[in-house]
């Protein structure tokens, strides 16, 4: 059998406020996410959920606990290893797209892949096949200002894609969209995240939204349970 795409298990994470005030935002945290799984992490704003999306992405560590990525232990790798990791197996999409202005949208999905030796070529094709699965091919020479908000978006999708991850982290992917875009949107980023058999953790408010993916998990007091406990 094999190891899951992810596996959290007992993350503890706190932040020191100021006068020796420390606020705990993760205790004793546990997930575990299946290859091709795809699971809803609902949560208000200041719960905690990007937080945990940073410990399992390897952008932030976690006090004690361990982080398994595809079977392999990372919470005690060195800063190369987990950046190696991360350049390899995650991609991350933000409440914000995040792209870079100066470039197209093509140009923004081939950099990360030239960052891992793609030739140019090989990554100029991969940018735009990704880019006609969520219906941009038309756009691919357009920069990020000449988009609007949501296939502004839809690139930073097809940008987290571009290297073939096997874990897909979002936070908020659709926060800053209107209902009617965000559902848009949010339809491109399933249809992906499902043809390419990715495993994900979708973070989100949005109920609605949430049910449309396999599972569904909430923070409480630190802790991951069911939606439904």
């Amino acid at each position: 059998m094999n190891d899951p795409m992810l596996r959290l298990s007992d993350i503890k994470k706190s932040y020191n406020a100021g006068q020796a005030t420390e606020i705990t935002v993760l205790d004793g945290a546990n997930l575990t996410v299946d290859r091709g799984e795809i699971v809803a992490l609902v949560a208000p704003s200041g719960a905690g959920k990007s937080t945990l999306l940073h410990i399992a992405g390897l952008l932030d560590t976690a006090d004690s606990g361990a982080v398994e990525i595809a079977g392999q232990p990372l919470q005690r790798a060195s800063d190369a290893e987990r950046t190696r990791m991360r350049r390899r197996s995650v991609g991350f999409v933000y409440q914000f797209h995040h792209l870079l202005p100066e470039f197209t949208a093509r140009e923004n999905i081939v950099l990360p892949q030239l960052a891992n030796g793609v030739p140019n070529v090989q990554a100029a094709a991969r940018a735009d096949n990704l880019l006609d699965k969520v219906a941009l091919a038309k756009r691919a020479g357009h920069r990020p200002a000449e988009m609007s908000g949501g296939e502004q978006q839809r690139v930073a999708f097809c940008r987290a894609l571009a290297n073939n991850p096997g874990l897909l982290l979002a936070d908020e992917p659709t926060g800053n969209l209107d209902p009617g875009t965000s559902d848009t949107v949010f339809a491109a980023l399933m249809g992906l995240v499902r043809e390419t058999g990715l495993s994900a953790v979708i973070a989100t408010h949005n109920l609605e939204l949430a049910a449309r993916m396999d599972r569904q998990v909430r923070l409480d007091a630190g802790k991951i349970v069911a939606l439904d406990e």
